[in-house]
């Protein structure tokens, strides 16, 4: 197989002949010990350095794409996706969270681009993305070539410009005392790590919603044995693992509630794969809901299938056949995207010669009252599988979450 380029071969070659494995040991040791707890999902070896032509290109495939779901008129469509048994109230015009997903390739013109994977309108690790690009500086510092300011930062922002961004969406105008990050028994989560970096970068706390207390419309936690009333949400629940848990919650989702949203619920569901045929950009792939595909592609080895609402590649097809899509009763047809593969480019060497591809998420934040959501920051996911779920990429090394990072000099 004949590769182009590798990605950003200077920081590479400068990262890959000081890597040892003590390196990443440490590198662990540090981060960990910085967030007070264990990480359970894997964390790679290695930052991605992402060159600039590259970081630039993603960041306007990634604002055009934003600005195109956020017609209004679109978006009255999209919120038919919300269930009406979870339609909250006080659904905001736009989201305070969105993540859009691009895998890396090769463009037509040879020059490294991308293609979005997926989006959603869903918190994702924002505080985690601070802390660990701080902890990959200092790892890198004592060796020259890598002594360099380091940045993940999109729109002119420094770290101290997107930490008061993340305060100003997450608060909401409101004390860290009155907002919570909620999610289901939160010290379980894979994300934990981004909950403690969170409490230490905002001081706000993770709490599962079942603790919560209830009277007439206010919310309530226990904080020291007193009664302090939830002002705002900064929402974690994923939906699939509250209806599989069964969770036993204080409210329902259809309540009118004193509470605002980061980002409201209906947001998981208007913004998300449900979206992506309704695009038309360059950097979005073909795809089709089965549910309104008249006839398969006569290319169908060319396409996954994805179920719209799961997390982790949970489901998804990668070789359909014409089996799989009759196997999907008529009832749950709507629920499925037919969605043009993306040949990823393994850009990055690795010091044995080995390829790792990569995926690269554009994460925007909008605190109440601007006017869109803001692109800010990135993270990355490295793969050497078919496809960059952990399940995929077990026992491999140079695998799993990292960030994206170039010198701000240049």
């Amino acid at each position: 197989m004949l590769w182009g380029n590798p990605m950003d071969p200077y920081f590479r070659r400068a990262f890959n002949q000081v890597f040892r494995p003590e390196l990443y040991q440490e590198y662990m040791r540090r981060l960990e010990q910085r967030l007070q707890t264990s990480i359970a999902f894997r964390v790679a070896e290695t930052p991605l350095f992402i060159p600039p032509s590259l970081r630039d290109r993603l960041a306007r495939h990634a604002t055009e794409i934003v600005r195109q779901i956020s017609e209004p008129s679109l978006v009255e469509k999209l919120k038919r996706a919300i269930p009406p048994h979870l339609d909250a109230p006080g659904m905001d015009p736009l989201p305070n969270c969105v993540q859009v997903d691009f895998a890396i390739v090769r463009g037509p013109d040879g020059e490294l681009d991308g293609r979005v994977v997926e989006l959603q309108a869903f918190p994702s690790l924002y505080a985690l993305m601070v802390v660990q690009s701080e902890i990959l500086a200092d790892v890198l510092r004592p060796y020259p070539e890598l002594d360099r300011s380091w940045s993940v930062y999109f729109n002119g922002l420094s770290r101290d410009g997107f930490v008061e961004h993340l305060r100003r969406t997450v608060l909401g105008g409101e004390a860290p005392e009155n907002v919570v990050l909620l999610d289901l028994n939160p010290p379980t989560q894979k994300t934990f790590p981004d909950f403690t970096a969170t409490k230490m970068l905002l001081d706000v706390d993770s709490v599962c919603p079942t603790s919560l207390l209830r009277e007439g419309r206010r919310l309530f936690r226990k904080v020291d044995g007193k009664l302090v009333q939830v002002r705002r949400i900064y929402n974690r629940v994923v939906f699939d693992e509250l209806q599989r848990t069964r969770a036993e919650l204080p409210f329902r989702y259809t309540d009118e509630l004193d509470v605002s949203w980061c980002s409201h619920p209906n947001w998981y569901w208007t913004w998300s794969k449900t979206t992506l045929p309704h695009i038309d950009h360059v950097a979005v792939p073909r795809s089709w809901f089965v549910s309104e595909l008249l006839e398969p592609p006569h290319d169908l080895e060319n396409f996954v299938l994805k179920p719209l609402f799961s997390f982790a590649g949970a489901g998804v097809k990668l070789d359909v056949t014409l089996e799989d899509l009759a196997a999907i009763p008529p009832e749950e047809r709507s629920g499925w995207l037919l969605q043009e593969k993306i040949t990823y480019e393994p850009g990055l060497v690795m010091p044995d010669g080995n390829r790792v591809k990569a995926e690269i998420r554009m994460m925007f934040l909008r605190a109440p009252g601007e006017a869109e959501p803001k692109l800010t920051l990135n993270l990355v996911r490295l793969s050497r599988g078919k496809m960059l779920g952990v399940d995929q990429n077990k026992d491999l090394t140079w695998v799993g979450g990292t960030v994206g990072m170039w010198p701000t000099e240049s």
